[in-house]
């Protein structure tokens, strides 16, 4: 699961939209937002863009700290996430972010099982092997949410 706190409004609001939508498909999310008005998404969006993240619990390998920095800036992650990979409105916080999570999505994006609003994600992982995507997703998750 995702953490939601303090991710951009705009990302959230999007995501329940592609959920309530059908375009992004979900068991837990789909019928929880099926029947969400815009007002809702919107509110709910407001409330955990809000909320403070926890500090990551999960720890970097040494060995990725470096190599995943470097990773983030030669595939653009920090073009679109921003400089400390915080968010930008309708593009999401990694920083702190899920570890297994993150590994799911990455894995999803790249078999293009998962949805991609305007396919940047799909093609931006597609040169990443294997091993990078879990370097990719063991370096954001112990950043620093703030």
């Amino acid at each position: 699961m995702p953490s939601l706190s303090g991710q951009p409004a705009q990302f959230i609001a999007t995501s329940l939209y592609m959920f309530r939508e059908g375009i992004r498909k979900d068991p837990v999310m789909s019928p929880m937002a099926s029947s969400l008005s815009n007002a809702d998404m919107n509110e709910l969006a407001a409330y955990f863009s809000r909320q403070k993240p926890a500090t990551p619990a999960h720890k970097t390998s040494p060995d990725n700290a470096e190599l995943g920095a470097q990773l983030t800036r030669q595939h653009h992650c920090v073009q679109c996430h921003g400089p400390a990979l915080l968010g930008l409105q309708h593009i999401p916080r990694l920083a702190g972010q899920q570890f297994a999570y993150l590994k799911t999505q990455l894995r999803g994006f790249k078999t293009k099982t998962r949805a991609d609003w305007d396919g940047n994600m799909a093609a931006a992982v597609q040169a990443l092997s294997e091993g990078e995507l879990d370097t990719l997703a063991d370096y954001l998750s112990g950043l620093s949410p703030r």
